[in-house]
């Protein structure tokens, strides 16, 4: 056993850092910044947060989805040295939204951040944010790039026009005027989370969206400005499964509490493999003049190829299946599919035979079918 001097751990007691969140001095703001392949950013960002919230008891929350860079090992070394970092970990699972999300759950602090790790979002209005909440002037405070004084920054005209028609849409289920609702820069009280965090669907990027079509109340908005700037390390994560996520949250706030939004993309893609199905049939019986019940056998196992594929790519996107998982994904599928067309037939079958309609009977094991398929699945295929 090594005895490490007695000044040494004295001096270690004292850091300034580790002062900050000593138990006389309870933490006022939780900066909360969702993380993926962002090793070269976050030393860079917690030395501005440092900085800029100089006087104010804080801590920062970095949720990383397993970031193959090594984020999150790069987190832990920091906070190695100052107790205000913190890391969260996810295994298994992915999202934006769901990570800010665990964060802020993760945090006891009457007000909480949110921002991203790329260093576009301009740390210098945190504290003008704050002030702005502890006197009570409003509910959440949005670094917006829209009103006046504030920019997109370098953003080519096809972003642009992207995020015009984003922010358009988007209006379409926020109960709140604002001019910047796909903002990912904003800070709030934490009562405001507590009160809608039961209703956030957690999809797609657009968090802050999300909370205010969630809120079960009023939500009192200021937006400040920022001009957004440029990305130093890493790559954007802007892509159009990105953009695919922000349509399925909008779709979620209409509907969702209708019928499940995984579900309805589940038999969305069930349709496309309807068609798949008899494109394939046709090819191989009218085209290759193979026998019909080698066609039909071919045009099966495409079809259900191609909806695990597509459920994997679009409806289970946050929880998709590599490497081996695609494999035995893949097997599984195809096993709780042929279960779910026996049970189509059979109840189909049974309701025919009991005098109803054919198109009802017909229907009915199509649902059942498809609420088979989906429910299963999802347990044993798409698992978290």
């Amino acid at each position: 056993m090594i005895n490490e001097p007695v000044d040494a751990m004295v001096e270690t007691r004292v850091k300034p850092e580790l002062q900050a969140t000593s138990p006389h001095r309870s933490i006022q703001l939780s900066v909360i910044v969702p993380t993926f392949s962002e090793h070269d950013n976050v030393s860079l960002l917690v030395d501005r947060l440092r900085d800029v919230l100089s006087g104010i008891a804080w801590e920062v929350v970095f949720v990383d989805d397993d970031s193959p860079d090594a984020t999150a090992d790069r987190v832990r070394a920091i906070a190695q040295t100052d107790a205000r970092v913190r890391c969260i970990q996810r295994i298994g699972r992915r999202g934006l939204s769901s990570a800010c999300i665990e964060g802020v759950l993760s945090s006891a602090a009457p007000y909480v951040a949110i921002m991203d790790a790329d260093l576009q979002h301009d740390e210098q209005i945190l504290p003008q944010m704050l002030d702005l909440l502890r006197q009570d002037r409003c509910d959440v405070v949005v670094g917006s790039r829209y009103v006046a004084g504030g920019s997109i920054g370098s953003w080519d005209s096809n972003r642009a026009r992207i995020s015009a028609f984003a922010n358009w849409l988007s209006k379409v289920v926020c109960k709140v005027e604002i001019k910047d609702p796909m903002s990912g820069f904003f800070m709030l009280k934490r009562s405001v989370f507590d009160a809608a965090v039961r209703n956030l669907s957690g999809q797609g990027f657009k968090i802050l969206l999300d909370l205010l079509a969630s809120s079960p109340r009023k939500i009192e908005v200021r937006e400040i400005p920022y001009k957004f700037g440029e990305r130093r390390f890493g790559e954007s994560k802007l892509d159009t499964l990105v953009a695919w996520e922000f349509v399925m949250l909008i779709a979620d706030k209409l509907v969702g509490h209708i019928v499940p939004v995984r579900f309805a993309l589940f038999a969305l893609m069930g349709a496309v493999g309807v068609l798949v199905h008899f494109a394939v049939l046709w090819y191989a019986f009218k085209v290759r003049h193979l026998a019909f019940d080698q066609s039909q056998t071919l045009a099966v196992v495409v079809a259900m190829t191609s909806n695990f594929f597509l459920n994997n790519l679009f409806t289970y996107r946050d929880m998709r299946l590599k490497g081996w998982r695609l494999l035995t994904g893949l097997l599984t599928f195809y096993g709780i599919c042929t279960l779910g067309a026996v049970a189509n037939v059979g109840i189909a079958s049974y309701l025919f035979a009991a005098d109803q309609k054919w198109w009802l009977a017909g229907f009915v094991g199509v649902l059942i079918g498809a609420v088979w398929n989906y429910a299963v699945s999802s347990v044993f295929t798409w698992k978290r």
